[in-house]
């Protein structure tokens, strides 16, 4: 059995993304300790609201460093939703610039479209050789809750990440998988079966604490 952390910076949304991930039979630990969230097989940073806010808990926390060192060391990491953003080198709200992660190049821009927020479910277009999303259908949907999102696809490309792209009025990255790191725009945990086959598909791509 995996052991996965969910990294709990003061984001809300912990409890929901503890279930879903558990229901793949990892076994699943909502916490703030840095040493526990550097040693799990797979770490989880979730997110929801701002990414200013997202950002300051992080950097309060003082977490920004375990996570880009799991990275460096080829161990993986899921970030979701907002979680997913403060992985990107940057993000803009409300004309204000705000300091990412830096770990995937880019900044996350609020969406050129009509209605804001983009709320509901959608299909993804998925690039061939995905992992999360292997076994899929072309048709499945994902529940999508954000108003900003990371639209530079070159940028991911340029390094060599596989980007599933989603659209609302304009393309945007639903999934970026790059090494060890994985993201997903939107909510695996409100998404039903297809979410779940996310989570199983990271999961099972996890060392497990036995092998180790």
């Amino acid at each position: 059995m995996s052991n996965v952390v969910i990294l709990d910076y003061g984001s809300g949304n912990l409890r929901s993304a503890e279930r879903a991930v558990a229901r793949t039979g990892a076994d699943v630990t909502v916490t703030d300790d840095l040493a526990a969230a550097a040693a799990a097989d797979g770490l989880v940073v979730p997110g929801v609201g701002a990414y200013a806010a997202c950002m300051a808990g992080i950097e309060k926390l003082g977490a920004g460093p375990v996570i880009a060192e799991r990275v460096t060391a080829g161990r993986p990491v899921l970030g979701i939703c907002v979680g997913m953003q403060i992985l990107f080198e940057s993000g803009v709200e409300h004309g204000v610039e705000t300091r990412g992660l830096g770990l995937l190049p880019g900044a996350v821009t609020r969406l050129a479209a009509r209605r804001i927020p983009h709320m509901g479910w959608n299909t993804v277009s998925v690039p061939d050789g995905s992992v999360l999303l292997d076994g899929l259908s072309a048709t499945t949907r994902f529940y999508f809750v954000h108003s900003y999102a990371a639209s530079d696809l070159g940028a991911l490309q340029a390094v060599g990440a596989r980007v599933t792209t989603a659209a609302h009025d304009q393309p945007f990255a639903a999934v970026v998988e790059h090494g060890p790191l994985s993201a997903a725009q939107f909510h695996p945990e409100k998404s039903s079966d297809a979410g779940y086959a996310l989570l199983s598909n990271w999961v099972s791509g996890l060392p497990s604490a036995a092998v180790r």
